[in-house]
């Protein structure tokens, strides 16, 4: 069985897979950290714009952490194995896949409040929303499902799509698309008519996510490189990357895409036309991404090494490298202070950086 899919009963941790995967991928082992026995999800951390609050799981105590502008962070129970947030900055709800529970909790962002808990079907694990269509879709890998959840009434159907590790949404073309770690293939999703289509993306192993404008931009971790694929054509090119890339962000000022190598310790910058114009060196096994666009910062959590590598987006170089909390792993931004939330593995779930 894949190491991203094992039993039921453990867990399916990125890095301790990636550690697995290295002979097959001609990688040289490493002595590592002890990894957590949490799950690795970049949608563990999320940011409401209408509340200024930032809402991070904390698997641990199967609770959500929130942090607010002037308060002291809060302890909020939901369900067992809360892995990944999303949040509607239109209605201010904000929802939370519960692996353990097969739920998803719905919290009310002025209240702070678990005002709904919608069944699931068997480990949902992705989590992504259509805020104008007030639809909120979740992926249950073990189970082949797609929930959709209509917001308005707290309601869910299930669509069987295959298994995905990952959904990005497109309201205006009303499409998802899915991405699946074990698939050589992207699943486009009508969410109109729910016909489902297959994009191939040219590789096996597919980690990480990012859309900009019509192109869908998948990484390719065996063969160190992102497929660049037309939504309108499904025309494919590959992106030469460093080794093992594993997630992707996006400047939407710029048009830049930033690539995390895992294995590679760096980022590659692929500009606006496509074309990877800098490797830049991040710390031990970089696992996610976040971009301050108003500053053209770039953030890189550092998984195996506890730290945050910070890049100056304008002269493609490191600025900094600061301190997280044990095994960071996904990222939010407070866009009106500037502040980046980090959030980690360990006891503590999460860690907040100063602005720069």
């Amino acid at each position: 069985m894949h190491p991203l899919h094992p039993q039921a009963t453990s867990s399916r941790l990125l890095s301790l897979a990636l550690i697995m995967l290295g002979p097959s991928l001609g990688i040289a082992q490493q002595t590592q950290p002890q990894p957590s026995t949490a799950l690795i999800n970049r949608n563990a951390i999320a940011y409401s714009p209408s509340t200024a609050k930032i809402y991070v799981v904390d698997p641990i105590h199967s609770a959500v952490s929130i942090v607010a502008p002037t308060k002291a962070a809060k302890s909020l129970p939901v369900g067992s194995g809360p892995e990944a947030i999303a949040v509607n900055n239109r209605t201010g709800f904000v929802y939370v896949a519960n692996s353990g529970s097969r739920s998803v909790s719905v919290i009310d962002g002025k209240t702070d409040a678990v005002i709904a808990t919608i069944p699931t079907a068997a480990r949902p694990y992705a989590i992504a929303l259509d805020e104008l269509a007030n639809k909120i879709y979740v992926s249950n890998t073990f189970s082949n499902m797609l929930t959709v959840i209509d917001g308005n009434t707290n309601t869910a159907t299930n669509l069987k799509t295959g298994s995905a590790d990952d959904i990005v949404v497109d309201p205006d073309k009303n499409q998802i698309y899915l991405l699946g770690y074990e698939s050589t293939t992207v699943t486009a999703v009508n969410t109109k008519t729910n016909a489902i289509t297959k994009i191939p993306a040219g590789a096996f192993h597919l980690w990480g996510i990012a859309k900009l404008g019509q192109t869908l931009y998948v990484t390719h971790v065996q063969d160190a490189s992102v497929a660049a694929i037309d939504t309108d054509t499904s025309a494919v090119a590959n992106i030469a990357t460093g080794s093992m890339p594993c997630a992707l962000a996006v400047n939407d000022r710029t048009g830049e895409l930033y690539v995390a190598n895992y294995a590679g310790d760096s980022v590659t910058l692929i500009d606006k036309n496509g074309a990877a114009t800098a490797t830049i060196p991040a710390g031990h096994h970089p696992q996610a991404i976040a971009i301050d666009a108003d500053k053209n910062l770039v953030y890189v959590a550092n998984t195996q090494e506890n730290k945050v590598t910070i890049i100056d987006g304008r002269a493609r170089q490191v600025l900094k490298t600061v301190k997280a909390g044990e095994h960071p792993y996904a990222l939010a931004l407070n866009l009106s202070t500037h502040t980046v939330y980090v959030a980690n593995l360990g006891e503590i779930p999460f860690t907040a950086l100063p602005a720069r």
